[in-house]
């Protein structure tokens, strides 16, 4: 009867009637969204946990865990209030289900699934990834369209996959070490950078990008990774020798770490070395997915990092010389938000790609692993 009763209810409404709450927890933003079917996004609340972490140079688990749960019921609070809806108007209720910090998805997850569970809503379960990935497509699918070259750039993800459907995936390079996140944080770590503060994007590698706009890229020569014979023809992707290349020229008082224009000019060669590097790749993935067979619609980049101008530069560079276009979304929704939840949640939602209400948050889960899950079209979460 409940299962009836839903179907019907989603039958009968238009695209932008349709709304899906989006919750993600996965890290140390505490995020909830309402989209719509058309992708208008009605309502968003992000509580950043910034100047919780800066002194540590880093995300504690424990600590956004914590925050988290003394946050997460006034930003869904603040979202339905600011939509102008109850819970009971929503039509699904989306989050981030993995791979993530565990406290932190515990937290996101049990929430969701209570709300959907108690007012009998349907329940998804979204890929973090796969949220970031669809992200460009909200309100522009025909632009956006199936099969798409996709770099991923994060703090916890560097890889490129070639977007064949939702929830199908495959992957052609990932990073073999750090993510292009973590490397830019590590290096504004060794640089002495205090973490940029903004509404949207902060953190240190903001912060290491402000400073590479003062700096002289020229002034330290630092080594494009994987450029050697044997490591050149590999679509996967290294960091951390560059990392490491940076500290040793600390350690080695090639710069002082807190000399402002020191701190500029490692910057600047840093990010301009790391970008030729995701250039690279990134021309070699497209090849690679035409030699599969794929014919893309274009390149989308996504993840935090992809809100940096110069590795939007860049792509753009490569999806001008593939001859298709460089999709992107917009820098505020390039890092972790409730709207790429909820819009994750939309995609599934139409193609019936529901959860049990008994499921759990997953850790660690490699994208391309979505299509190997059993995924029955479901029309309730109620069925097992």
């Amino acid at each position: 009867m409940i299962a009836m009763r839903l179907a019907r209810r989603l039958s009968t409404k238009a695209p932008g009637q349709v709304r899906v709450l989006g919750i993600e927890t996965s890290c140390d933003d505490t995020a909830a969204a309402v989209v719509t079917g058309d992708g208008r996004v009605v309502s968003e609340t992000n509580r950043h946990q910034h100047s919780v972490h800066a002194e540590f140079g880093g995300i504690v688990p424990g600590l956004a865990a914590a925050h988290h749960q003394a946050h997460l019921p006034l930003v869904l609070r603040a979202t339905l209030q600011s939509a102008g809806v109850g819970i009971g108007d929503v039509d699904a209720v989306a989050v981030t289900r993995g791979p993530g910090m565990a406290a932190s998805l515990g937290v996101g997850v049990a929430a969701a699934k209570a709300l959907a569970a108690v007012h009998g809503l349907p329940l998804i379960g979204v890929h973090h990834m796969e949220a970031h990935a669809l992200m460009a497509r909200m309100g522009r699918e025909g632009a956006v369209a199936f099969p798409f070259l996709c770099v991923l750039v994060s703090g916890g993800h560097t890889t490129t996959l070639v977007a064949h459907g939702v929830g199908r995936y495959t992957t052609i390079g990932a990073t073999r070490d750090d993510s292009a996140g973590e490397a830019f944080d590590k290096v504004a770590r060794d640089l002495g950078l205090a973490w940029a503060d903004a509404q949207h994007g902060g953190g240190l590698g903001p912060a290491l990008e402000r400073a590479a706009r003062r700096g002289d890229a020229s002034r330290f020569a630092l080594p494009v990774p994987m450029d050697a014979s044997a490591s050149a023809a590999s679509p996967d992707f290294s960091f951390s020798g560059i990392k490491a290349h940076v500290r040793r020229m600390r350690d080695a008082g090639a710069f002082d770490p807190r000399a402002p224009q020191d701190q500029a000019d490692v910057a600047a060669a840093f990010q301009r070395a790391a970008v030729a590097h995701l250039r690279k790749k990134t021309a070699l993935a497209c090849r690679r997915a035409r030699a599969m067979g794929a014919r893309i619609s274009c390149i989308v980049a996504s993840g935090g990092v992809a809100s940096n101008a110069a590795v939007r530069q860049a792509l753009a560079t490569v999806a001008e010389g593939e001859g298709v276009p460089l999709e992107c979304p917009p820098p505020a929704l390039c890092t972790d938000n409730g709207v790429m939840v909820a819009w994750a949640g939309v995609e599934r939602l139409r193609r019936g790609l529901l959860d049990p209400y008994t499921f759990d948050f997953i850790q660690r889960w490699p994208l391309d692993r979505l299509k190997e899950m059993p995924y029955p079209v479901r029309a309730s979460s109620f069925d097992p």
